[in-house]
């Protein structure tokens, strides 16, 4: 009987109906249109993939076939992204990955999901925050303010290794996008449309300014010989190039989440899903062109690619417009990742997995504020004690294993429940879902042991909390 706990699934046809009470109810306010969710889109995808990530694969991985991994990394979303918008427009709810998971495989597999989400998410957020804190540090310089190493680093790159105390900056843009975030949707949104705008606006100023300096001697070889080592150049090394960039990607998952929260979910989760994937992969493959194409892809392991990019340009008003642009950019990433992580909250405390505190709304603004203010604090902390690298490692396998259970969820609906009307339907019935899943699975295979020993380690502890806590409280009357 124990068994058949957790694995128990919610019926699709409860989830809809319990969607469409709501809406008529005092649920999430419904403050976003298609135009506002495919900016939310952008501004989580366009952020620390342009303006970090970028360098940080070129040089370490893949030369100047980091163009090639952008691509490889934006096929394997486009798989994804139909089946998440076929899925989101069916069962238009705030738990994205999460919920998709608990119709289609069960109660336990979708905690573990669940769980995974919330450290892509409050991993994500946190290691873009520490990028935030690097060109914010050059800014300042640039003004001649000089802010003490030890509380702009980031820290603990070992036992043995201390850099700093901790990284004030960044702690402090987490906890001031999250008291945005508490006030309400539609002004978090009203922000994020802005921003995103001012930083389209730079991302296509590089590319427009730079391409005029590109040395095209600078692409050869397009992909170096592999030094012998898996993953270190070569094709192993656009492969380990592919899965490092996919962390740039998260920002269309949280245009699902933000389901239960749009006009017309149907039509505008779609659009925003698949519009904001195609236009921040071109302009990915445009800026990895342009910034290989420049600069010799060994000099761009720095915190900075794109400003070092613009100071080889000669045009330094220009290096400064892209520094701004860089902390424009990252912001609404953060936005974006902190959002999600607190709509994943929302909904598992909603099914009872979850103390009830993390489901309950702000009476005034309709936001989870308590929710919001707790994940606030524990990323802002995340994000001034640890290094970048350790906190990009985190979120890039749990994306992928969620992003194949997102294609998955498709084939066992349209399997199971062929009777459902589809307000969107992905083409390719079933080949494509099973494109997105063998994408996912190989790029996962390209991450480091390591990385897998600490996705490992994080199931473990949530196995752990769902056996003490979860399956005792969930709600399984749906």
């Amino acid at each position: 009987m124990a068994k058949k706990l957790y694995l128990t699934r919610k019926s699709v046809h409860a989830v809809i109906e319990a969607h469409q009470a709501q809406s008529e109810g005092d649920g999430l306010k419904r403050a976003l249109g298609w135009a506002s969710l495919m900016s939310l889109g952008i501004g989580g995808i366009i952020g620390a993939g342009i303006f970090v990530l970028t360098g940080t694969a070129a040089a370490n991985y893949a030369g100047p076939g980091v163009m090639v991994s952008f691509v490889l990394s934006g096929l394997a979303c486009a798989f994804v992204a139909l089946c998440y918008a076929e899925l989101a427009a069916l069962i238009p709810v705030a738990g994205s990955t999460y919920t998709y998971t608990y119709i289609t495989l069960g109660e336990i597999f979708a905690w573990i999901i669940g769980w995974n989400l919330i450290l892509e998410y409050a991993a994500g957020a946190a290691t873009v925050a520490v990028g935030w804190a690097g060109y914010f540090n050059r800014v300042m310089k640039g003004f001649g303010i000089h802010v003490p190493p030890e509380f702009t680093n980031a820290y603990f790159a070992s036992a043995q290794d201390v850099h700093g105390l901790f990284n004030v900056p960044a702690a402090a843009i987490i906890l001031l996008l999250t008291a945005l975030l508490v006030r309400g949707t539609s002004e978090s949104s009203t922000f994020n449309n802005v921003i995103v705008a001012i930083k389209v606006t730079v991302v296509l100023m590089v590319i427009f300014f730079g391409a005029a300096h590109v040395d095209t001697a600078n692409w050869t070889p397009l992909i170096p010989e592999n030094t012998g080592d898996f993953g270190v150049y070569g094709w192993s090394g656009v492969a380990r190039g592919a899965s490092v960039v996919f962390f740039a990607y998260v920002g269309f998952d949280s245009v699902s989440t933000a389901a239960q929260e749009a006009h017309t979910p149907q039509r505008d989760i779609p659009i925003g899903i698949i519009g904001s994937l195609i236009i921040c992969t071109i302009l990915y493959v445009a800026v990895a062109a342009v910034a290989t194409g420049v600069v010799n892809y060994r000099e761009l392991g720095v915190p900075d690619p794109m400003a070092l990019v613009m100071d080889r340009t000669g045009i330094t008003w220009l290096a400064w417009v892209v520094k701004f642009g860089a902390l424009a950019g990252l912001t609404t990433a953060i936005l974006v990742l902190l959002y999600g992580q607190t709509r994943i909250f929302f909904t598992m405390a909603q099914d009872g997995l979850l103390p009830a505190i993390f489901g309950r709304l702000h009476e005034r603004y309709r936001t989870p504020a308590v929710s919001q203010i707790l994940v606030g604090v524990v990323v802002a902390l995340a994000a001034g004690l640890f290094p970048i690298d350790l906190l990009g490692e985190m979120v890039s396998i749990g994306t992928l294993a969620a992003f194949a259970l997102v294609c998955v969820s498709v084939l066992y609906l349209r399997r199971m429940h062929p009777e459902l009307k589809r307000p969107f339907r992905a083409p390719g019935i079933p080949v494509m879902p099973w494109l997105g899943i063998i994408s996912c699975v190989a790029l996962m295979v390209a991450l480091p042991l390591d990385t897998w020993l600490r996705l490992l380690i994080w199931t473990i502890i949530g196995v752990a909390i769902y056996a003490l806590y979860g399956v005792r409280h969930a709600r399984r009357g749906a």
